[in-house]
């Protein structure tokens, strides 16, 4: 597929001297997104800053949040390639939230690489570029004699060198370069680019040094307790503060808006002490009376008896249509039909919601370990009452979000807290409950499949009834069915409709979004229409995917070689012949990254047990950094698996959620993760992409197609059971 990122118009880079011998590049350029749609608009600006220090050491600024995905030390690679520096010289910090000065800075959708890497190799090369017209400036010679290595400019011939730092000042001074047309290495002399490098934090994360947006402590601070609506979408109608504004160290009472009911409205009310226990043990004693009674309707099982009544009748609306789906199906061979749900989900990361703000002065100043802070930023400026440049976002390590920390809601309630005690730094902290209850849910889905296969086993017809949550017929976040799911695009005739139900839930995007789901239902389904063509699943795909070619999507083109190429390189890595008891196949391309797996399982004492895991992926030309991409995918899968067993199920009754704690809602634990997990990546001719979700999703059709060929039974709704 084409997912290449051009510029757009000529870039500008400003040179300016920082002190001493350190030169600081503020560079900038507009990129034009030619295949890839996010909640970033194309057009947006990306700055990188370089700080060159009087050691020759060189500091590298990491604009984008870090979660765990390793952009940290991927994004500074990009950069320190180009600039031509040994990676021992390279220091990394976290900037600061400013969209306006760094870009996009979001940790979601797994775009930061294909984002970045032409722009942040061509802000690298820029810099080079200056260093060596400074060199040939104070040498009188031709910048064309000169070359770079690890932090120096040298002439060859003549053997001189000088070195990044002792060029700073004349550097300062050079005209900035067109970054467009900046030359960069050639991919074949990289010497960061493709070699394994460590994440920056690790051994701080090892010594226990405070990172973490939890682990904020400012002179003065008091802390901050929630009260909120159980049931999703009530509003405060009254409360009774008397009883807790008298216990001792309790500061105040505030009802504030967490962003999700309109404003005007408050739907959480905080309770702020000298102390977070204090707090906590003050909340419970607040006396609130809710206005409810529109939102208390909704349960899963009245979602679940609906969902059965909607899928049997016709789709509210149509997604795809190709052919005449119906009438083929009249006429086909052999008629596969099934249907396929899966429940709400919780993020539950390990670190719950947190969020330390100081009003002073007419500004606020956050520290937030939010995924899109520049969302936060507007929504919480919205709810304060202040311009979007009067908040200054510090952006903190992540310890886990999965999607969760995309939606900030408590950087809003901690910027209204603030705003109500001025001079005092607040922190709002979550406990777990507060973070079960008060989550943005993955959406529950269900689907009604039929499947027609000619007398040669092709498949020529195909139907899905999907029923999800949506308002005023369009869905709500998170969920999405693409009409280009595959294999409908490969299909003759197709017929995919939609049909949407009320919630009031509010809901968000896990790890994989809409992926992580639809995988599930639609490979799985994919597994019994290959079964009855006489097929296993991999040589059923080959044959659906037919010749390598570019198809078309609805954001994005997929590409048949790519599939192909991964489902073989699995199938050879894993030894797969066919039908095997205990294995089982999953294919799926998401977030640009084309990936297939297969699961090994064994029965023991009655259980079932995952032996072994194996993975191929295309993610382009280049793994940026190969043990960081060997801990994402070995990370998606064991994630994939969580999402996918038993006791992963949000349940709701009377509006609200019932879950408490992590006894609710297990995690994953060690003795249920695979015992190895071998991952091969197929290099192909593509720019690389991100790889923080696509090796998530074909993990969970393949444990439920492996678990069929061990047991005989056919799991087509999550959790699955592993007895």
């Amino acid at each position: 597929m084409s997912d290449q990122i051009a510029l757009s118009r000529r870039s500008f880079i400003a040179a300016s001297l920082a002190g001493g011998t350190v030169l600081t590049l503020d560079a900038s350029v507009v990129l034009a997104a030619t295949e890839i749609t996010t909640a970033s608009s194309p057009g947006q600006e990306l700055n990188a800053f370089i700080r060159i220090n009087a050691d020759n050491t060189v500091t590298i600024g990491a604009k984008n949040p870090e979660i765990g995905q390793g952009v940290k030390v991927m994004l500074p690679m990009l950069i320190a390639e180009e600039m031509d520096l040994a990676w021992e010289q390279v220091r990394i910090e976290q900037t600061d939230a400013d969209e306006k000065r760094y870009g996009p800075q979001v940790a979601g959708g797994s775009t930061a690489t294909p984002r970045n890497w032409l722009p942040m190799r061509q802000v690298g090369g820029a810099a080079r570029a200056m260093l060596v017209a400074a060199a040939a400036k104070k040498w009188g010679i031709d910048p064309a004699t000169l070359a770079t290595s690890k932090g120096a400019v040298v002439h060859p011939s003549s053997g001189k060198s000088l070195t990044y730092a002792s060029l700073a000042k004349l550097a300062a001074v050079e005209t900035p370069p067109d970054l467009a047309k900046v030359a960069l290495k050639n991919e074949k002399t990289f010497t960061i680019i493709g070699k394994s490098k460590p994440g920056v934090d690790v051994p701080k994360i090892v010594k226990g040094v405070p990172l973490y947006g939890i682990d904020t402590r400012l002179p003065g601070m008091v802390h901050a307790a929630i009260v909120k609506c159980p049931a999703h979408g009530g509003t405060v109608a009254s409360f009774d503060a008397a009883a807790v504004k008298a216990m001792p160290g309790v500061l105040g009472v505030v009802a504030v808006n967490s962003g999700f009911v309109p404003q005007g409205k408050s739907d959480t009310v905080v309770v702020i002490a000298d102390s977070w226990w204090k707090a906590s043990k003050a909340r419970e004693k607040l006396a609130v009376k809710w206005d409810d009674a529109a939102v208390t309707g909704f349960s899963t099982a009245k979602y679940e008896a609906d969902a059965a009544k909607i899928v049997a009748n016709a789709p509210q609306a149509s997604l795809f249509k190709a052919g005449d789906a119906d009438a083929t199906l009249a006429g086909a061979a052999k008629v596969v039909k099934a249907d396929y749900d899966y429940p709400f989900l919780a993020h539950a990361p390990l670190e719950p919601q947190n969020c330390t703000a100081l009003f002073k002065d007419g500004k606020l100043e956050i520290w937030a370990p939010s995924q899109a802070p520049a969302g936060g930023r507007e929504e919480t400026a919205k709810l304060c009452g202040l311009a979007p440049d009067d908040l200054t976002i510090h952006m903190t390590r992540i310890g886990g979000g999965f999607g969760r920390r995309l939606m900030n809601d408590y950087m809003v309630i901690a910027g209204q807290i603030a705003k109500a005690m001025p001079g005092k730094p607040v922190k709002v902290l979550y406990d777990r409950t507060d973070d079960f209850r008060h989550d943005f849910y993955r959406p529950a889905g269900w689907h009604r499949f039929t499947a027609g296969l000619d007398a040669n086993g092709a498949l020529i017809a195909l139907k899905d009834h999907f029923v999800t949550f949506g308002v005023d017929g369009k869905p709500i976040r998170a969920a999405q069915m693409a009409p280009s799911e595959f294999p409908a695009p490969v299909v003759p005739n197709v017929d995919l409709g939609v049909s949407y139900m009320a919630t009031n839930l509010a809901t968000g995007w896990l790890r994989a979004p809409t992926s992580n789901a639809m995988s599930f239902v639609w490979q799985s389904f994919m597994d019994e229409v290959a079964e009855a063509a006489g097929l296993d699943l991999p040589e059923f795909m080959r044959r659906t995917l037919g010749a390598p070619r570019e198809i078309p999507g609805e954001r994005v083109k997929f590409h048949t070689g790519r599939a192909r190429g991964v489902i073989d390189a699995v199938c050879k890595s894993a030894g797969w012949k066919g039908r095997e008891k205990g294995r089982g196949f999953g294919f799926y391309f998401s977030h640009l990254g084309y990936f297939a797996e297969i699961v090994d399982l064994s029965m023991k004492d009655g259980m079932i047990r995952i032996d072994k895991v194996w993975v191929a992926g295309d993610i382009g030309a280049h793994v940026i950094n190969p043990l960081n991409a060997m801990n994402q995918a070995q990370g998606c899968v064991i994630d994939g698996i969580g999402q996918a067993l038993i006791g992963q199920k949000i349940v709701q009754e009377n509006g609200a959620i019932t879950a408490e704690n992590f006894g609710d809602f297990a995690l994953m634990r060690i003795d249920a993760a695979p015992r190895a997990i071998a991952v091969e990546f197929v290099k192909t001719d593509f720019p690389p992409t991100g790889l923080g979700e696509p090796a998530l999703p074909p993990v969970i059709p393949a444990l439920s197609n492996a678990i069929y060929s061990l047991t005989g039974k056919r799991h087509r709704r999550l959790p699955l059971e592993m007895v």
